[in-house]
């Protein structure tokens, strides 16, 4: 089994909101999105995992998930698991910023705050939860111009979402199931992509042995340091080239030393050539 599954296609808009329920258990691989992803966790019995860090869920918790980042979750079938799911593209989230106004307010502080879930501390005095509970009911409406209100009510609930935390009426939940060595190491990886990064200089930054270190990040996140380090730095340099990085500038910018290997791997994540990167965006952009 492949421990990550880039999962492309499911967002042909900006923006993009379900409601699911299943009762299947399952345990989702290691997979990473092109675009933000907020889950509504409605009710069930289930572990969410994101970047090294581990989560038992309450109901009307928030996930937030920044795109790029690695995540999968675990399934128990006891009870049915329905959630709210939304995609959204980082230009959807872009177009209503304003000087006052930036509806990624709450990504970039759950950044800050080493946490991706969100619990709403008064349930019955919170606006947010209203307006969750408002979303959720939505899905129950199929009269006139039903998905354009679904889409609207997302929006108020964004809003809510960004004052609560900007209030500090959130909080963020501590990760005490997660190993904080493996947390710590994800996070050193992620500042330090461009740099070289060795086994031995990674050991050394965790005062760890290097082959414990190993074992232990492959035991807390399904795969090797390595895979780990090559797709992020994949990611990165696509990034770059849809900027408007030149293709060799990308590949030895995100720590690559040679550029066939690069360019094979690229392919081999993304399913086109760094190139084609290029003409896709051009095409996308016209």
């Amino acid at each position: 089994m492949s421990f990550y599954n880039l999962k492309r296609g499911y967002l042909n808009s900006d923006f993009r909101i379900f409601h699911l329920t299943d009762r299947i258990a399952k345990e989702y691989e290691y997979h990473y999105h092109d675009f933000h992803k907020i889950t509504i966790f409605i009710r069930g019995k289930i572990q969410y995992f994101i970047e090294g860090k581990s989560y038992d869920l309450e109901p009307y918790d928030i996930i937030l998930v920044n795109r790029n980042e690695m995540h999968r979750v675990l399934v128990d079938d006891s009870e049915p698991y329905e959630r709210i799911i939304v995609y959204i593209s980082p230009g959807f989230l872009e177009a209503y910023r304003t000087e006052n106004c930036d509806l990624g307010y709450c990504f970039e502080k759950a950044k800050r705050e080493c946490s991706n879930v969100l619990r709403i501390q008064s349930m019955k005095k919170s606006s947010l939860f209203q307006i969750t509970s408002r979303l959720e009911h939505s899905f129950e409406d199929m009269e006139y111009a039903s998905d354009l209100y679904r889409q609207v009510l997302f929006l108020e609930f964004m809003i809510q979402l960004n004052r609560a935390a900007i209030r500090n009426r959130l909080e963020f939940l501590d990760t005490r199931l997660s190993n904080p060595k493996i947390i710590d190491l994800i996070q050193y990886i992620n500042a330090h992509l461009t740099d070289p990064l060795t086994m031995d200089t990674l050991a050394n930054k965790l005062y760890l042995s290097k082959y414990y270190m190993m074992r232990l990040f492959k035991a807390e996140t399904g795969c090797t340091i390595g895979s780990y380090i090559n797709r992020k730095r994949l990611l990165l340099a696509k990034d770059f080239i849809l900027q408007g990085e030149p293709v060799m500038q990308a590949c030895y910018q995100c720590g690559f030393q040679d550029y066939s290997t690069f360019s094979r791997a690229y392919k081999k994540e993304f399913g086109e050539s760094p190139r084609d990167t290029i003409h896709s965006s051009d095409n996308f952009d016209a």
